[in-house]
C-alpha cells in the first residue's frame, strides 16, 4: 500500500507560476510511474503529465511548454513546476502511482487561477 499526498495548490494569478509537490509513503524509485491528472468541475479526469521510472516524460497538449513534471526518488517525491497558468488551469490535481498489478491516487489539491 503506498499513500499519497499532494501539497501546493492553491489560488495564482493567470500568467503566474506555482509549484504541486506529491510525497509518497514508501520508496517509489525504480518501481512506480508517477503522473499528475486534474478534474475540472462537470469534467472528466484527465492526464496532465506522467514521468517513468527512467525518468520520460509526457505531457497533455494542453500545458506542454508551461508544466513540468519531475521526481526525486531520494525524497519519494513527483512535482508539478506549473507556469504561466491559465484560467483553464484551474482544477483539482491529483498525484497517481502506477507499478504492476497496483495503482494509487492521492487525496488531491485545488489550483484556482484568476483572470
Amino acid at each position: 500500500q503506498v499513500q499519497l499526498v499532494e501539497s501546493g495548490g492553491g489560488l495564482v494569478q493567470e500568467g503566474g507560476s506555482l509549484r504541486l509537490s506529491c510525497a509518497a509513503s514508501r520508496t517509489i524509485g525504480s518501481i512506480f510511474t508517477m503522473a499528475w491528472y486534474r478534474q475540472a468541475p462537470g469534467k472528466q479526469r484527465e492526464l496532465v503529465a506522467a514521468i517513468s521510472r527512467g525518468g520520460t516524460t509526457n505531457y497533455a497538449d494542453s500545458v506542454k511548454g508551461r508544466f513540468t513534471i519531475s521526481r526525486d526518488n531520494a525524497k519519494n517525491t513527483i512535482y508539478l513546476e506549473m507556469n504561466n497558468v491559465k484560467p483553464e488551469d484551474t482544477a483539482v490535481y491529483y498525484c497517481y502511482a502506477i507499478r504492476i498489478g497496483s495503482d494509487y491516487w492521492g487525496q488531491g489539491t485545488q489550483v484556482t487561477v484568476s483572470s
